[in-house]
């Protein structure tokens, strides 16, 4: 495997940092996850645009200097599928501050990026995409407003997460979900939460310290299409208890079912027929079964042929 670094790929080993660098010692990273899937006419990046956008929402929240244009490391991404002709594959864009000196403040100059690929299964399990994932209400809380900017997708943001899920599976559980400060419902470690009470789904707000995900988004434009009311809003605790289907929506997780909350189940306890279809249509679309009319998909150029 060849990793992008700052313009050029080079081999997996050689993509390493120094241990003084500032994002070692201070969690000053902002990174993307993003799926490309093999479909019939070869691999597509899935909504690469807009995690890019992110991105560099990310950057300007944390006030790192992006060094590369958004076509740039579109470009990247691209050369980085097809450089180690794969079909399907996770992609990490990554953005770090280096710099081999202590102290907090960074060094605008010192700052490195790669795009990184791997091959990534189902991230909450194959058997969990249609039975559905046992999970717990979380001890661990996301920030309240005003600390940790929630909207960049940032490393150090992500230590919190790591508290919940290690807390989760200690118990047993899958995964865990998060409240915000006030209690209400906010995400899972690393995914969105959705519910459905009478065919309606509920989704917590941007105000509820979640990070704005691609996924939802998508959620949210398939749902209208298959003419589902969704509300965003606050989800207080005890919603989960009494919904109808609960699901989590994330790059990673793609789209999961969640059969049971502190060993409370949900629904008939397994994926409902409202996930089925947003599912289904979502990996419909990922996969180029599904006419993709909202253009979604960045075709992957064919790897050039090797001069004799």
């Amino acid at each position: 495997m060849k990793i992008w670094r700052d313009g050029q790929l080079i081999p997996w080993g050689d993509a390493t940092i120094h241990v003084l660098n500032h994002v070692v010692h201070y969690g000053s990273s902002i990174f993307e996850g993003i799926r490309c899937y093999e479909t019939p006419a070869g691999g597509a990046i899935f909504r690469l645009k807009d995690h890019l956008r992110r991105l560099y929402d990310s950057a300007r929240i944390y006030r790192m200097p992006m060094k590369h244009s958004m076509d740039e490391l579109t470009q990247a991404c691209l050369e980085v599928v097809s450089g180690n002709d794969l079909k399907e594959c996770y992609l990490r864009p990554l953005v770090i501050r280096t710099g081999e000196r202590m102290g907090i403040f960074p060094d605008a100059e010192a700052i490195e990026t790669f795009v990184i690929p791997a091959v990534w299964g189902r991230y909450l399990g194959e058997e969990g995409m249609e039975r559905g994932v046992d999970v717990c209400v979380s001890s661990w809380q996301r920030a309240a407003p005003n600390t940790f900017p929630t909207m960049a997708k940032a490393g150090g943001n992500y230590l919190s997460s790591q508290l919940s899920l290690l807390e989760a599976r200690g118990n047993g559980y899958a995964e865990g979900i998060m409240l915000d400060a006030f209690g209400r419902v906010s995400e899972g470690s690393g995914e969105n939460v959705f519910l459905v009470r009478d065919d309606v789904l509920y989704t917590p707000s941007l105000a509820s310290a979640i990070l704005p995900g691609i996924t939802r988004a998508s959620v949210l434009e398939i749902a209208s299409d298959l003419g589902y009311e969704v509300r965003e809003g606050d989800v207080p605790r005890e919603m989960l208890y009494v919904a109808d289907e609960l699901f989590f929506s994330g790059t990673a997780a793609e789209i999961t079912p969640v059969k049971s909350v502190d060993r409370i189940p949900i629904g008939i306890g397994r994926r409902g027929p409202v996930t089925r279809a947003i599912q289904e249509r979502y990996l419909g679309i990922a996969r180029g079964a599904i006419a993709d009319e909202h253009g979604w998909l960045q075709p992957v150029p064919e790897p050039a042929p090797v001069a004799s």
